[in-house]
């Protein structure tokens, strides 16, 4: 080995989730062949790794972000793919998803180097060198609010600075609860951000699945102090994109100013209660089909449901309307969905106010950059669910996508003459 200790350098040390990486390996004898590795020990106490194999170059050098990775759970030159590629270690829990509940508290990852090509056994190792970093949702400044009013329970995240701001109700899927990550995210970009709370197991019969609920929520937002209250947004996954639908086309109380959705539909739920779309699932059950290793596809479920379901008058919308599907979506007929809400808003004039995003081969779970892709996972009651998607394209598809996210919401949230807030 060479005569001076190999140095691992990785910046930057401590930053949001969305920054990329800069991981840079010196002092190696020339040729040498190394890996590096990530780990991380999640709040569910689940050990996470990716790894790539290197070969230092003629000084020494490898560069993550400009050298080949041979082997690993990643290949090719791919400057996040110690993040992105990161999957439960072999000997643990498997099928899981990476949520970070905890989000005033940053993702520790370990960064390693090894000599020669490794593939198992890294915690038996002695790295060449190692590196802890922090991978952080909000940024400094962020203020982290929970909201129990009028009924409407979730968390608002407030960006620093004076404001006022733009706001966004963030609303996730079928699973339901409380997911914050997100909205912490765009509130560390601007953005008074309120992840909304429904479906909680206690409540499933409660009025708080009516849309009467999401209307609330919509002006409370509105309403508070920091927002601009004529700049109010909406964000939604999968059922959090069909609420969004219905609410921009059909709800006289919340009239967004733009809005975003992911892998989702124009389906109308029956009595305007979140409830009744369990219950047309019930009804065609029967279109579930199973893979071979026994998981669950919904797809075939979902256009059948789609097929004998009343559809939201999208042509009613009248404001600019982002769209995001993965064509290898396995859970939800999302693509077919994008299609038939264009032709409609097309027949209503309304085209102009549509864009849609299609990315081949990425999924349902469409997340914030360099998260690690899930293509199967437990879902509720034991329920193991295919999501789809093949991890290199979803991955760059969660990037691309969430880059042309906050382009779409900052061009039309802080356009028409209005400033960009101080942060």
């Amino acid at each position: 080995m060479s005569r001076l200790a190999p140095v691992l350098s990785v910046s930057p040390c401590r930053g949001l989730v969305d920054e990329k990486l800069t991981v840079l390996v010196e002092n190696l004898p020339p040729g040498l062949p190394v890996t590096l590795h990530s780990l991380h020990l999640s709040e569910d106490n689940d050990y996470w790794e990716a790894f790539g194999h290197y070969v230092s170059d003629h000084r020494g050098v490898v560069s993550v972000a400009d050298d080949i990775s041979f082997g690993g759970t990643y290949t090719g030159i791919e400057a996040m793919g110690l993040l992105w590629s990161m999957r439960p270690v072999p000997d643990g829990r498997q099928q899981l998803r990476l949520r970070r509940t905890n989000v005033c508290s940053p993702l520790l990852i370990s960064i390693s180097v090894y000599a020669g090509h490794q593939a198992e056994g890294f915690r038996k190792l002695c790295p060449l060198s190692s590196s802890v970093i922090e991978r952080w949702y909000v940024a400094p400044g962020v203020k982290r609010v929970s909201v129990r009013e009028r009924g409407v329970r979730g968390t608002l995240f407030i960006p620093p600075g004076p404001g006022p701001f733009p706001g966004v109700l963030d609303m996730w899927g079928g699973g339901g609860g409380l997911v914050e990550y997100r909205s912490a995210m765009l509130a560390s970009h601007g953005y008074v951000s309120l992840a909304l709370e429904y479906l909680s197991a206690e409540e499933m019969a409660s009025a708080g699945e009516e849309f009467h609920y999401f209307e609330t929520a919509f002006s409370l937002l509105q309403e508070h102090p920091q927002v601009v209250p004529d700049r109010v947004a909406l964000f939604g996954l999968s059922l959090g994109c069909i609420i969004s639908l219905c609410l921009a086309a059909e709800s006289s109380v919340a009239k967004p100013f733009c809005c975003v959705g992911i892998s989702g539909s124009h389906l109308r739920p029956e009595g305007e209660k979140i409830s009744e779309v369990s219950r047309l699932f019930e009804t065609q059950a029967d279109k579930i089909i199973f893979d071979e290793s026994g998981h669950q596809i919904w797809r075939g479920l979902g256009l059948a449901v789609m097929h004998d379901s009343d559809k939201v008058d999208v042509g009613k919308i009248n404001c600019p309307f982002l769209l995001i599907n993965g064509t290898d979506d396995q859970n939800w007929p999302a693509v077919e969905c994008s299609e038939d809400i264009s032709q409609r808003m097309k027949a209503a004039g309304k085209e102009h106010l549509l864009t849609v995003l299609e990315y081949p081969e990425a999924g349902h779970l469409i997340e914030p950059p360099y998260s690690p892709h899930f293509r199967v996972t437990n879902f509720k009651k034991n329920v193991k669910l295919v999501w789809g998607g093949k991890t290199k394209p979803h991955s760059e598809a969660q990037e691309d996508a969430w880059r042309k996210m906050l382009a779409f919401l900052q061009a039309h949230l802080y356009s028409s003459g209005m400033p960009r807030a101080k942060m």
